[in-house]
């Protein structure tokens, strides 16, 4: 099978002045993004992100969840697609790259393939999933959920954002409602190029990470029940506060998290505490937890003991707990030819890599669950993410994409 030579890479400055350009709608208040789905902004990134795809000559489509396919033919129009993306839209005070790298990494893909008239076999089709980030409407990754069965549309087309607006209502209200049926497309393997999120890569720099699997997670919301009362006035003994519920289970959740190091994460997240006075007991508290794990077992297990212990602390200090499950899936071990496909062409490039795990969900996860799938990733500085000040180097940036470039072709076949 023919592949490209290690001299053939993407136009670098012109990824970076798209990524420069698309970090111009929505920013943020502190030099980042603010770009949240099915808002205007989201719809104002869509709007010039299919006006590149135009003029690169590709053919768009749109499922019923509003994510966007734009695909360059192959020479056998009856070969299967490879999928190539990730996500535009963007934390509250989200980075320019979380995603959105990805996304503009596979268009500049297929522009250098149109520079250099390289044809291949099965059709490239570059994709923004809608809502990946799943901040204004929970669950994260929920339309490549959709397609990959994890959630029925119409309970999609029902998530509500802190003001009870639906998603539905607010992709079309945005003009993103598509009309094609979400998951009716086959796929010969998809490829996801994001930044690492995490610090490794940098600290040992190295230039690229193989992504090999991808950690599980569960999602909880907990919601602590007490009493409302006077500060000042009501006895300590007397007390229902809902406020040290949420603290004891703080540190449970850590305590959980660190017993199964180093293969386990976990953190209280969002809160809300009601009514929020200086001077009122808490009366009750909303608190979500996340715990990851590459260890179905261990994942499934620091769940359990939450369940179990939680309400024995409830029950000690004269409260209530509701515990819901608000996002969930497994753990993921990606295609071994999709990520060798990865780590031949980092090989094949000169670029300095090691195989990782995605501390992260992607879409990638649940496309994984269809159809043969692998993730490149390149270094952000801190590792820094979900914040306005995450940075990554155009170098870092270019060697992703040119990994990319190569691992994506390989497996679409190059029509000599």
């Amino acid at each position: 099978m023919a592949i490209l030579g290690d001299n053939l890479k993407i136009n670098g400055d012109r990824l970076w002045d798209t990524l420069m350009e698309m970090a111009k709608i929505g920013p943020g208040v502190a030099g980042g993004n603010n770009r949240q789905t099915v808002t205007d902004e989201d719809g104002e990134g869509r709007h010039l992100f299919k006006k590149w795809c135009d003029e690169a000559g590709l053919t768009m489509g749109i499922d019923k969840m509003g994510t966007m396919f734009a695909r360059r033919e192959g020479t056998d129009p009856d070969a299967l697609p490879v999928y190539v993306g990730s996500h535009l839209d963007t934390q509250p005070t989200g980075g320019k790259y979380d995603g959105v790298l990805g996304v503009l990494g596979a268009l500049e893909l297929v522009r250098t393939l149109n520079d250099l008239d390289v044809k291949t076999k099965h059709p490239i089709v570059v994709t923004n999933w809608t809502n990946e980030e799943g901040t204004r409407f929970a669950p994260a990754m929920l339309a490549s959920g959709v397609f990959a069965g994890m959630h029925e549309l119409d309970w999609a087309y029902d998530r509500t954002d802190a003001k009870g607006l639906k998603f539905g209502d607010e992709l079309k209200r945005i003009g993103w409602l598509g009309d094609e049926e979400v998951g009716a497309r086959k796929m010969k393997a998809f490829f996801e190029l994001h930044i690492e999120q995490g610090p490794i890569l940098e600290a040992e720099g190295k230039d690229i990470g193989v992504v090999t699997h991808g950690q599980g997670l569960w999602w909880l919301q907990v919601t602590v029940t007490g009493k409302e009362s006077h500060t000042g006035s009501t006895p300590m003994p007397m007390r229902r506060n809902a406020g040290l519920g949420m603290a004891r289970m703080t540190e449970l959740v850590h305590e959980i998290a660190m017993s199964h190091q180093p293969q386990a994460v976990g953190a209280i997240g969002h809160c809300d505490v009601y009514p929020n006075s200086r001077n009122v007991i808490p009366g009750k508290v909303v608190f979500t937890i996340d715990f990851r794990s590459p260890n179905q077992e261990i994942l499934d297990a620091m769940k359990a003991r939450f369940e179990a212990e939680a309400p024995k602390i409830a029950e000690e200090l004269g409260l209530t707990v509701d515990i819901e499950v608000s996002g969930h899936f497994d753990p993921v071990t990606f295609d071994p030819g999709c990520v060798a496909a990865v780590r031949n062409a980092a090989d094949r490039l000169g670029y300095s890599h090691r195989d990782i795990v995605s501390g992260a969900g992607h879409d990638a996860c649940w496309i994984n669950r269809l159809y043969p799938t692998a993730m490149v990733m390149c270094p952000c500085v801190d590792g820094l993410s979900h914040n306005e000040a995450e940075e990554i180097s155009k170098e870092w940036a270019v060697a992703g994409a040119d990994v990319l470039l190569h691992a994506v072709v390989e497996t679409a076949e190059i029509v000599e």
